[in-house]
């Protein structure tokens, strides 16, 4: 295979020399350096690799070139070569030059370049080194062929196949998807000697070919998140803890990492996938600390790791079915969790989030999985290369859908009931859209209908007002619609909003609430039972929200057990 292409453009010969250099010591071995001094020789080295299909791992130009500005430049690049990295070389102090600043903003803004890159100005320049290497390490998780640490063959466009390319992606496990029938696919399968190599059909595989090889045949989710490490059953130590909590998304990491790191014994239990909702966000700009912004999957890896550091416990793939408060109160809960028995816990963390709503079309029902998905599923972005895709949702996670699947996609749509995007998206979200010239908005309207044969071909969109209805093609529907909180299984004694959310604090009335000291700010009606993150009522939903309330709340716990006498027997 042709190595990857790291390609630097930049009219200064000298600056171009290092440039090269730099990339060549470190990078030289296992990807092809090349130098453009101009934006249209770049721009046909590009193209022919694009012919060749040939694979390019990151772009940086100058943004002053004499032919062609390389915000230009690199904005043709992420037609081209969709997964290459794209970042404009500038010089150290050019953040005080107000031109160049503004070109870095605009571009930004107009989706052209992921960030910028500082050009090397000694020899070894590590920060250079280390800047490049992010951008490689991103673009080496979009590469899809028997070469990676999880590699998954099934049929094209499977229902199942969706469905583990979304397990494996929200749990930040790195894997490649090849269809059945395809020479990729086949060499997998001669290669571990799995069962119908040659057949476009046939059951799905997973190699764990980072792992020595092991190889599972239509497993199960827990087989495939046991097979990489990950625990999806109790262990006799879980079984008592100081505190459970309920849902690993930003908010359940976030109080998963503080509990641990402050001493608490910490059982962190998960029905599907780490990150929860934002788990399938493609991309997050505004978290604090990220300026490149980073994917959700990654967000929640990182939370996990840290948490698990600290000692915290996950077990996935387990749902939590009830919710029993001990006597006397304060003296605890019991925690049952499916057909896994139950936990006793001092303290209960409730951060179990939000699901997206449906449709409630039933012939898009019926091809959930097979082009209609619920969420921001951006591990189905390659297989909709040069499709259809349609987005329903004005929200951010509809707008990072919408700019990642662009990407690949040959148009998307995106579907709104209000009149325009600002009532519930981000700015920056929203000028990027509207420099996208391959993303269209349909204000002022709804999904009604759509079908297909065994896949997504086309949906039925109506306008508010007049009622006019019109078709769509669509090979991939995201529906992205607002969320309900999955809090039915608590008991009658939690107190609700009418949508659901779990009320906490001063929210909390008299009548709710037993005990002569106040609710905590994130306690509910039941003492020892905190709520955090999206399923609180009235919490701001956003990630960096959701993290601020894991946090603060373990403080309240500490000073629950505080006041809460010592459990009988225990």
């Amino acid at each position: 295979m042709t190595r990857p292409l790291l390609l630097a453009v930049d009219p200064d010969p000298e600056s171009l020399s290092r440039i090269e250099h730099e990339l060549s010591r470190r990078f030289g071995i296992d990807f092809r350096v090349r130098g453009e001094s101009d934006g249209h020789a770049a721009l046909a080295t590009l193209e022919k690799a694009a012919e060749r299909g040939d694979p390019v791992a990151l772009v940086l130009a100058d943004p002053w070139l004499e032919d062609v500005p390389g915000t230009e430049l690199l904005g043709r690049v992420r037609s081209l070569h969709p997964d290459a990295g794209r970042a404009l070389l500038v010089p150290w102090g050019a953040w005080a030059d107000r031109r160049t600043a503004d070109a870095i903003l605009k571009a930004m803004a107009h989706g052209e370049i992921n960030y910028y890159v500082l050009k090397p100005w000694t020899s070894p320049d590590e920060l250079f080194h280390r800047t490049v290497a992010e951008f490689v390490q991103g673009w080496s998780r979009t590469v899809v062929d028997g070469r990676r640490e999880v590699v998954v063959v099934g049929a094209a466009r499977s229902s199942r196949g969706h469905e583990v390319r979304s397990l494996l992606s929200r749990n930040g496990i790195p894997h490649a998807y090849l269809d059945r029938g395809t020479p990729e696919a086949r060499q997998v399968l001669d290669t571990i000697t799995a069962p119908d190599p040659d057949e476009s059909s046939g059951p799905l595989v997973v190699w764990f070919a980072s792992l020595g090889g092991k190889v599972l045949v239509d497993p199960t989710d827990q087989e495939i998140l046991t097979a990489w490490g990950i625990r999806t059953d109790l262990e006799p130590e879980d079984r008592d803890v100081d505190v459970v909590v309920v849902g690993a998304g930003p908010a359940g990491l976030a109080a998963a990492v503080y509990g641990s790191s402050e001493g608490l014994k910490v059982l962190c239990l998960e029905e599907h996938s780490l990150g929860g909702q934002a788990g399938t966000s493609s991309l997050i700009r505004n978290y604090l600390g990220f300026s490149r912004g980073l994917s959700g999957a990654e967000l929640a890896q990182r939370g996990f790791q840290q948490a698990w550091v600290f000692g915290a416990r996950f077990v996935l793939t387990r749902r939590v079915t009830g919710l029993v408060a001990n006597d006397p109160v304060g003296s605890g809960f019991r925690v049952d969790i499916g057909d896994a028995g139950s936990v006793q816990a001092k303290s209960v963390i409730l951060a179990s989030g939000v699901a997206y709503r449906r449709l409630g079309v039933p012939s898009l029902e019926a091809l959930t999985g097979s082009g209609v998905y619920y969420g921001a599923n951006v591990s189905e972005a390659h297989g909709l290369t040069g499709a259809h895709a349609v987005i329903v949702g004005g929200g951010n996670s509809a707008g990072q859908a919408a700019l990642h699947l662009h990407r690949y996609a040959a148009d998307v749509t995106i579907v709104v009931r209000t009149p325009d995007l600002s009532a519930s998206m981000s700015q920056y979200l929203i000028d990027e859209i509207e420099a996208s010239p391959d993303i269209t908005v349909v204000p002022n309207a709804e999904v009604v209908g759509g079908g297909g044969e065994g896949w997504l071909s086309h949906v039925v969109v109506s306008d508010r007002t007049s009622g006019e209805q019109r078709d769509l093609p669509a090979d991939g529907l995201f529906v992205m619609i607002g969320a309900a909180p999955h809090t039915d299984w608590l008991p009658e004694a939690v107190l609700r909003d009418k949508w659901g959310f779990v009320v906490t604090g001063a929210g909390v009335d008299d009548a709710g609430w037993t005990l002569p000291r106040p609710p905590l700010p994130h306690e509910s009606s039941v003492p020892g039972l905190f709520a955090v993150g999206d399923v609180r009522s009235d919490s701001v939903k956003r990630v960096a929200s959701a993290v601020g309330e894991g946090s603060v709340v373990v403080s309240e716990v500490h000073r629950y057990l505080a006041l809460s006498p010592a459990p009988a027997g225990r």
